[in-house]
């Protein structure tokens, strides 16, 4: 993988090793910087394009959300189910009147792309992988960037997590941290990143590491496909029907396993965020085992030290784990207690109502001006 310019900045660090910097020597003020305005290099994702007049009524019929009312400008996002439901793929959209945009993680590409194409048919569809001339930046802000708008549409994804929408169904109860989630990803010309990174140099714009964004991430409850999916995932344990599934929309892959646990049963896991107990200095990794009393319930997969709540994680647990109890976090040996926060409760799914349950271990969130 080609590294990124903004690789040559100042302080910038790839402990990922993705080609991309992970920060700039201050994780946690540039999570700050991130909420000011800053912009996060994800020149690491692929940007793909689906051109031709079916475009939006074949990836409809093949994929999760309700697709064929997007308009130009606006943007969405849908997964690709296998016929179990299980996801297989988490696109994010934006439709510029002509094309349909795809962004999704660089390792996704090939096989969404080769899967796609399998499923042409003689329908008026073309696929091409624009990677190699544009790249992508995140951001919470609105800084002046170069968007790239090959159809004089400005190609911005805005991510939907902020509400629930038209179709989707929340699970989390109560006040929801994604409220204030304002992020969008915005496609610039690939061979822009230098200049863009010479105004980073002389202070016009503020750069943020991918660490800086995942904290804030994790703290919004927002899942990400190269996170908190793995080969069991379905929608409904992350709380992904509140923007990545319409649940009265036609016929597509495994809609039967999402309309059937919705409705008559329960996903066998759910989502929750830790508040980890960080005396001990020690932090967690994707992967690391949840257990209660001695048992293991689940894994952490996603993991940061937030500016404000401290060391959190997101981890998927067994349903039937108490959602009371605190658990335990191995981090490299070291236990860790970790208090839950509730994203998906354990009656989410065929109770129409579920009780209000307390957001444990959480603080008070005053919306930013």
């Amino acid at each position: 993988m080609d590294t990124s310019p903004f690789l040559s900045l100042p302080g910038a660090v790839d402990i990922a090793d993705s080609g991309v910097p992970s920060h700039y020597g201050s994780p946690l003020a540039e999570q700050r910087a991130l909420l000011d305005g800053a912009i996060v290099d994800l020149s690491d994702r692929a940007v793909l394009s689906i051109t031709g007049p079916d475009r939006l009524s074949w990836l409809n019929s093949l994929t999760s959300q309700s697709l064929l009312g997007l308009q130009p400008g606006e943007s969405s996002e849908t997964l690709l189910l296998d016929v179990t439901g299980r996801v297989e793929h988490a696109v994010r959209l934006i439709e510029d009147g002509s094309t349909l945009w795809l962004l999704v993680d660089r390792p996704e590409a090939t096989g969404l792309l080769a899967w796609l194409d399998s499923m042409r048919f003689m329908l008026r569809v073309e696929l091409t992988d624009h990677t190699e001339t544009l790249a992508t930046i995140g951001t919470l802000g609105e800084p002046p960037l170069p968007i790239a708008a090959p159809n004089a549409v400005p190609l911005i994804w805005h991510d939907p997590w902020h509400a629930v929408t038209p179709g989707g169904h929340q699970y989390a109860r109560g006040e929801h941290p994604g409220a204030s989630w304002s992020w969008s990803e915005r496609v610039v010309p690939r061979d822009a990143l230098p200049s863009i990174v010479a105004r980073v140099e002389s202070g016009e714009l503020t750069a943020a590491g991918t660490l800086a964004a995942d904290a804030l991430r994790i703290a919004a409850w927002r899942p990400r496909f190269a996170t908190e999916v793995d080969e069991r995932t379905i929608p409904h344990e992350l709380d992904w029907l509140r923007t990545a599934v319409h649940l009265t929309k036609g016929c597509y892959r495994g809609q039967e396993t999402v309309a059937k646990v919705h409705n008559l049963g329960h996903p066998p896991r759910r989502l929750v965020m830790l508040h980890l107990d960080g005396s001990e200095g020690v932090h967690p990794a994707r992967g690391a085992e949840v257990t209660l009393d001695g048992r293991v319930v689940g894994t952490v997969t996603s993991s940061a030290l937030h500016y404000e709540l401290g060391p959190i994680a997101l981890a998927i647990v067994k349903r039937s784990t108490d959602p009371a109890a605190t658990l335990t976090v191995d981090a490299d040996g070291t236990p860790v207690a970790a208090a839950q926060e509730i994203v998906v409760p354990p009656e989410a799914g065929a109770e129409a109502h579920v009780p209000h349950l307390p957001r444990l271990g959480a603080v008070t969130r005053t919306p930013r001006p």
